[in-house]
């Protein structure tokens, strides 16, 4: 098992060093930042490079560049893969690099605490919600087809799957209550696949009837002429995917991050989908491709937090997504879709 999984490792590896590849240059190693990061934020990243390089600090700077499921390119910088920069969905793939020695250990001690983006987790549906999808009990209503990554490779998933657990948990229901509705959420998955790009890709090929999304996925389809009716579900959670530079990296990198977090960086996030990690962002307050493109985010009942409701990445890691014992993964193996 261990064999597969590092050969999986090294194919990842090989496979993005070759995408790099196309995209290499004469430039300098001071003038080329090389970004890895999950799938989702690809469109925004893009946005704030082409936003960077007309500043001084950005001028003449080429980008090379890597996405996929998160846990995936994770592992693959840790076994390798070239990156000066990272933006992962979940705060754990940083933590894998600074035990491996290839990030700082203060990362995120800044006032940001190492978030570059945030979203939350909604309900993607079809044209019209055909199937009347308003709350999570609906998505446990037989016959509802769900689409969710698999939380083996995926951020994404495991921000959805937290949300499901959650839920529960935080208005009155008990940890057996919470893990029992797991248990129904996964049984009516129709598939799970490798990131949540990948995810967004089958349910708009026609797979499911909910598709298990980030808020800001579902605005980015809709701005590329491949919308989907979204839910913002009374309780859901609060995503914050973490950026930070490499311990090697030239010091361009340390000005793209501080690029980033500035009013223009997360402006440019705004833009493309994500909730700015600061309120006072001035965007222009319309967003196309929002439910309400004139009020893109409105404020959510009941959200949840990783910090309020969760404890730490360090502490539910183990809990909900230990590759034998977690909450999650017995889920997913008792719904025989664990393959």
């Amino acid at each position: 098992m261990k064999t597969k999984f590092k050969a999986a490792v090294l194919a990842t590896v090989l496979a993005a060093t070759a995408g790099l590849a196309g995209c290499s240059s004469s430039a300098s190693d001071a003038e080329t930042i090389s970004i890895v990061g999950f799938a989702v934020p690809e469109a925004a990243n893009k946005a704030i490079a082409d936003q960077f390089k007309k500043t001084d600090a950005g001028k003449d700077v080429r980008f090379k560049t890597s996405y996929g499921a998160s846990g995936d390119q994770s592992r693959a910088v840790e076994a390798g893969l070239d990156a000066d920069y990272v933006h992962f969905s979940v705060a754990s793939d940083v933590t894998r690099l600074v035990d491996a020695g290839l990030v700082a250990d203060d990362w995120d001690q800044g006032a940001n605490k190492g978030i570059v983006s945030r979203s939350i987790v909604v309900f993607g549906v079809r044209e019209g919600n055909p199937k009347n999808i308003r709350s999570w009990e609906d998505l446990t209503k037989p016959g509802v087809e769900i689409v969710t990554p698999n939380p083996a490779s995926s951020g994404a998933a495991r921000w959805n799957a937290l949300a499901a657990w959650g839920q529960v948990a935080s208005n009155g229901g008990s940890e057996k209550e919470a893990s029992a509705y797991l248990d129904k959420f996964f049984a009516n998955v129709v598939a799970l696949p490798g990131s949540g790009r990948d995810a967004t890709t089958a349910f708009l090929g026609g797979t499911g009837d909910v598709l298990m999304a980030y808020e800001n996925e579902a605005i980015l389809a809709a701005q590329n002429g491949q919308g989907f009716d979204y839910v913002i579900p009374e309780t859901t959670l609060l995503i914050e995917n973490p950026g930070a530079v490499l311990e090697e990296a030239p010091e361009v990198a340390t000005a793209w991050l501080d690029f980033v977090l500035s009013d223009e960086g997360q402006k440019q996030f705004a833009l493309k989908g994500f909730r700015p990690i600061r309120d006072d962002v001035d965007f222009g307050g319309s967003v196309e491709g929002a439910t309400d493109p004139d009020n893109p985010f409105p404020p959510v009942s009941h959200l949840l937090t990783v910090a309020d409701d969760f404890g730490s990445w360090s502490e539910l890691s183990t809990k909900f997504f230990d590759e034998e014992s977690g909450i999650v993964t017995q889920a997913i193996a008792k719904s025989g879709k664990a393959s």
